[in-house]
């Protein structure tokens, strides 16, 4: 009976302490983002039905000052060192980025893209972004740019989804992507960016998930921006993750079954020997 009550009280408290603490540690502890949200709801609904011919005018007018548009054969005007030292990253090629991000993500980024990215926290005062606001140009002008950067763009397979999206910030040493410039990155973002090849296993794809969509959610004041990415492309990304990082995952999850039934044939022998054994003393 004694032994009894002490198992009654180490349960007790033992419940006790897993209510009191698992709350706290599930919902203020740990942030609990909103599904991820491919529509930007947050965003203006710019629209994407504008002239292609008028946004590629545009397009040559305002934006190869800084970026190449390798589907119309366009270089960059400065090399990727170069760009990394005037800018603190090297500006993205144009050429697929329309496969790459939400239309209505790429709109607003266009318009203001501090306040598409979520990086109003870094970007005030007399720090400025990079890229400048092209809000000036009006909502059917920015609409045509969009209309035009979507029908040069072609598709892309998962590692050329991840380098485009990623690499100008993030290395994967694992992969050989590897070449940003470090001290440059290191002062435009207050760190250097970590290396991805084993991000998948230490972060999970529930979280990488969320902190592409939500980052300021999971880690509220990071220098990383709102990436923007459609669903596909995003799916793409978590999926080349996980062919550098969890190569084996597949395999690993497979072999569960096998585990299970060798711990249940495990249990049915000893549950046999221990019958025989204690028969005997009947």
């Amino acid at each position: 009976m004694k032994e009894f009550k002490i198992l009654a009280i180490v349960v007790f408290f033992t419940l006790a302490m897993y209510i009191g603490v698992e709350p706290i540690a599930h919902n203020v502890m740990h942030a609990h983002p909103a599904p991820t949200d491919y529509e930007f709801s947050d965003l203006d609904d710019i629209g994407d039905n504008g002239n292609i011919a008028e946004g590629k005018e545009l397009v040559t007018q305002n934006c190869v000052a800084c970026h190449s548009l390798s589907a119309e054969n366009i270089k960059a005007p400065m090399s990727d060192k170069d760009s990394a030292q005037a800018y603190g990253v090297v500006p993205p090629d144009l050429g697929n980025v329309g496969t790459l991000y939400s239309k209505k993500y790429l709109a607003n980024f266009v318009k203001d893209p501090v306040k598409a990215s979520h990086l109003s926290h870094k970007f005030k005062g007399d720090k400025t972004y990079p890229m400048p606001g092209y809000a000036w140009l009006g909502d059917e002008k920015i609409s045509s740019i969009v209309a035009y950067l979507s029908s040069i763009s072609k598709d892309l397979d998962d590692k050329e989804v991840f380098v485009n999206a990623c690499s100008r910030c993030h290395n994967m040493k694992y992969a050989d992507i590897t070449g940003i410039d470090k001290v440059a990155i290191g002062g435009y973002l207050g760190s250097i960016p970590p290396d991805l090849s084993m991000y998948i296993r230490s972060r999970g794809e529930e979280y990488i998930n969320a902190f592409l969509n939500h980052p300021q959610v999971m880690l509220p004041g990071t220098a990383m921006p709102r990436v923007g990415l459609n669903e596909k492309s995003q799916e793409q990304v978590i999926a080349y993750l996980e062919s550098i990082g969890d190569s084996h995952k597949d395999e690993r999850n497979s072999m569960g079954i096998y585990f299970i039934g060798y711990f249940l044939i495990l249990g049915l022998i000893a549950y046999l020997w221990k019958r025989k054994v204690w028969s005997e003393f009947h």
